[in-house]
């Protein structure tokens, strides 16, 4: 049987148990500074909605959530009732059938396959406004390893490859940032 939720929704009570706020700050952060107040985010792979997105919501942006997990969906529809979710895989989504200014892809982009990655992140382009943002989380190096949640392999294609697909999506490295536990985020920007 295929797992749409990558591994997601076998651990999803233990995850919402274990996560930490680590990142939030600098996600919050990154936001402020490169989205209008009030703009519009879309999280993919949103779980159960906190700590990301109830902090941004609490900051005044509108964030709709995307996650293939129903048990994680359906928490972050109990704790965000007023935001839009769809309990749906990201490889598949229709991104609720709109642009957004800002998208958060966190913790999930290497948990796919690297084709997946691509084809992923061309979607998530088309998805965005002109001059719209992206940030996601990846290793700067190319590297494989197994995630300590789902057991399941994690592949970055590394910093370089990323820029590649990016730049043939028409979306731009910014600059990468690294939160308190020493995580890489890549803040990519969409040609206006």
């Amino acid at each position: 049987m295929t797992d749409n939720s990558e591994g997601w929704e076998a651990i999803a009570e233990r995850f919402m148990r274990v996560r930490s706020p680590i990142g939030t700050a600098l996600i919050r952060r990154w936001a402020q500074d490169r989205l209008a107040p009030s703009a519009a985010i879309i999280d993919i792979g949103c779980g159960s909605g906190v700590p990301i997105a109830r902090a941004l919501v609490g900051d005044g942006f509108r964030v709709s959530g995307i996650d293939a997990s129903p048990t994680l969906i359906d928490a972050f529809r109990r704790n965000l009732p007023g935001s839009p979710a769809a309990c749906e895989c990201a490889q598949e989504s229709s991104f609720f059938g709109r642009t957004f200014a800002g998208a958060i892809l966190i913790g999930l982009v290497f948990l796919l396959k690297s084709e997946d990655q691509r084809q992923l992140l061309t979607r998530i382009a088309d998805a965005l406004a002109p001059s719209g943002r992206l940030l996601f989380t990846a290793p700067r190096e190319s590297c494989e390893w197994y995630d300590t949640l789902t057991g399941r392999l994690s592949i970055s294609l590394g910093e370089d490859a990323y820029a590649q697909h990016l730049n043939a999506a028409g979306l731009t490295i910014f600059c990468c940032l690294t939160d308190e536990g020493g995580n890489n985020y890549y803040d990519v920007m969409k040609s206006v």
